[in-house]
């Protein structure tokens, strides 16, 4: 095996910025969707995926065994609890103007709510149990077993005042090539003008063939802990990654042995170094000796991008909801409408 240094992790990485230039830059490629196609595409998957929902609920609510607590007994049945919450992500109303749309409806559903049992079926553990069982659902539908993966992370405003791309783009250019990014922004939110609360992380690890969420987590904390949180939500699936592609802030040699037996596409630091294990060694030394097929692989990231901008143009980039757990259901719902939006992509 050909013997390589950190100078030669530094000398590719100078090559790939000076030489090869915006064609194989370290971010993501801008691509240009074709949406005389796409639009028609979407419909037909939308249209599908309406379809597949009541059959889906249906078998996701009757695999739970509720067993009745003191009180009265929910004037809605489970199903359609979870038929509303979903159907009130999707349409991202207000909970008060969803409430007032569900008196139209009731002339033909017979449901009649008001908004505030809508904002409580986000805190409606047999309903967030029922949409977990529906996550697992369309995995299953897809048979769902090994992966090849890609995952970012994104943020959704908690303000309609902020939007996360524009705020957040500086900070996370410096957070690529800075391992101390979650102690600059809790520094920067406790700054003045920025005390409250402004986004919600949500990180989502995509298979790469179906382009449908295999696991997601969020936090209002930091990306690093939204990724542990689909981390644990895929290990709970019993689904395998067989390679999985990360941007820089996850490029050390930690996360990398981590992830086990996968294989890991990340770009290194600037100061990145073979300290580390042998499987960091080898992931640098591929990196080196086969740069244009590792990034290739790497760039194959700009499908997660991809999925975020399709998420926040369907169902909206901010959320409504002010509690934690809340919005950490609101962004799970917002995980299972992408899959069954891509159900039905061959």
């Amino acid at each position: 095996m050909a013997r390589i240094t950190d100078g030669d992790i530094q000398y590719r990485l100078e090559e790939i910025n000076s030489i090869l230039g915006k064609k194989y830059r370290l971010d993501h490629p801008e691509k240009e969707r074709d949406w005389k196609a796409y639009e028609p595409e979407f419909s037909k998957r939308i249209k599908m995926a309406m379809k597949d929902l009541d059959p889906l609920i249906e078998e996701a609510v009757s695999t739970l065994h509720i067993i009745q607590g003191p009180g009265h007994p929910h004037s809605l049945t489970l199903k359609q609890r979870v038929k509303i919450l979903l159907i009130k992500q999707l349409v991202g109303k207000s909970n008060r103007v969803f409430g007032n749309m569900l008196d139209l409806f009731s002339m033909i559903s017979g449901i009649d709510i008001s908004y505030k049992t809508v904002e409580r079926l986000y805190s409606d553990d047999e309903v967030i149990h029922a949409i977990h069982n529906l996550h697992v659902l369309t995995l299953r539908k897809k048979g769902m077993e090994k992966s090849d993966a890609t995952g970012d992370g994104t943020g959704y405003s908690l303000t309609v005042k902020k939007n996360y791309e524009s705020h957040a783009q500086k900070l996370k250019d410096m957070a690529k090539e800075n391992p101390g990014r979650e102690k600059e922004n809790d520094s920067i939110k406790k700054s003045k003008g920025h005390r409250k609360r402004l986004f919600a992380y949500s990180f989502a690890l995509m298979d790469l063939k179906a382009r449908m969420y295999i696991a997601f987590g969020s936090s209002m904390k930091s990306e690093k802990e939204a990724y542990d949180r689909a981390m644990h939500l895929l290990s709970s699936l019993g689904i395998g990654m067989d390679s999985i592609r990360l941007d820089r802030y996850y490029s050390s040699p930690s996360y990398v042995d981590k992830l086990g037996e996968t294989k890991v596409f990340i770009i290194p630091k600037k100061n990145a170094t073979l300290n580390g294990s042998w499987k960091w060694k080898n992931t640098m030394k591929e990196f080196v000796e086969d740069t244009m097929k590792y990034l290739e692989q790497y760039h194959q990231r700009s499908n997660s991008e991809s999925g975020f901008a399709a998420d926040k143009k369907m169902l909206g980039w901010n959320i409504a909801q002010r509690r934690d757990d809340r919005i950490d259901n609101a962004l799970f719902c917002t995980g299972v409408w992408h899959n069954l939006f891509n159900m039905g992509r061959s």
